[in-house]
């Protein structure tokens, strides 16, 4: 009893040490509690054939029954291939992107070009989707676009990148890239940094040229970075967003553009079947739960890195 309570004295004891640090983590608490961890008690509703005015406590329960109906719609396995393909697609090209972006910024020696060129570079990730989607149809018009204009003088007949399926996921990857390339180098340009310096002179004097530094020191510091951030990356590997995808999509690239975020919204706003759409949600969640956790085992077998 008396060392609980000498035990209750020192963690006690411990906090108001640290009072400013639990002072400013109130918000941030309370951000996640109300938005994040409240809200899931609503997921019940994908159990139930939901009213709402009924209610959580009037609605008729009908088990798995959404989830069946969604696996036997004729639309879900293809947006669920959409999703897959995108978020593939978003994974290979566009998730090595600020890497290499921030590995060439660590290597320009001029420090005021290098501090213009990352202003330059992080400042689209401060655009809106609705002002990245306008610029790409400017820049992707068949009549009017730079792009077109640029394919036009090899002989090219303009192409409608916006309207033709087999081009809309590239330009939805692609314009995120563009977005959030440069925003994405701040941590790994902060990794880059606590990079001992002695490490470049000793293998300069062995005779290694930048190159050879890149591969054996630069790219094995940036591993714990790598690890930690493509864990999270499959973690929202179903989420590619809504908003991204919306701006874009038209009654022409709707069939291979469409994805889940912007199913649940047709679904689940427009057609008001909020049961239906939480059972979609439900089962992103569970994918991206089940990613993350054979990631962060093989991430640990293979590097000792994890997010745990």
């Amino acid at each position: 009893m008396h060392r609980g309570r000498k035990e209750g004295s020192r963690t006690f004891r411990q906090m108001w040490k640290y009072k400013a640090l639990y002072l400013i983590s109130i918000p941030g608490i309370l951000y996640f509690l109300i938005f994040k961890y409240i809200p899931l008690g609503g997921s019940v509703i994908a159990f139930q054939d939901y009213n709402i005015f009924k209610g959580f406590t009037g609605s008729e329960w009908v088990g798995f029954a959404h989830f069946a109906a969604m696996f036997e719609h004729y639309d879900f396995l293809r947006i669920l291939k959409n999703t897959v393909l995108i978020g593939i697609y978003d994974l290979v090209i566009a998730f090595p992107a600020p890497i290499v972006l921030a590995i060439l910024l660590n290597e320009l020696r001029l420090i005021v070009f290098k501090r213009i060129l990352q202003t330059v570079v992080y400042m689209p990730h401060f655009l809106s989707w609705v002002v990245i989607a306008g610029m790409s149809v400017a820049i992707l018009s068949p009549t009017t676009g730079v792009l077109n204009q640029f394919l036009g003088f090899f002989g090219i007949e303009p192409l409608y990148f916006l309207g033709d399926n087999s081009y809309i996921r590239s330009v939805l990857v692609g314009s995120g890239m563009w977005r959030d390339a440069g925003y994405g180098t701040i941590l790994y340009l902060a990794a880059l940094a606590g990079i001992n310096p002695e490490l470049y002179e000793a293998a300069q004097m062995d005779g290694a040229n930048r190159w050879k530094q890149t591969l054996r020191i630069t790219l094995p510091a940036l591993i714990p970075t790598i690890m930690i951030l493509f864990l999270l990356h499959m973690g929202k590997f179903l989420d590619f967003g809504f908003e991204r995808v919306w701006v874009f999509l038209n009654a022409l690239n709707t069939e291979n553009g469409e994805i889940l975020d912007t199913y649940i919204y047709r679904a689940g706003l427009l057609s008001q079947q909020y049961s239906y759409t939480t059972a979609v949600g439900i089962f992103k969640s569970l994918v991206g739960l089940v990613l993350v956790m054979v990631g962060n085992y093989l991430s640990k077998k293979s590097t000792g890195e994890g997010l745990y």
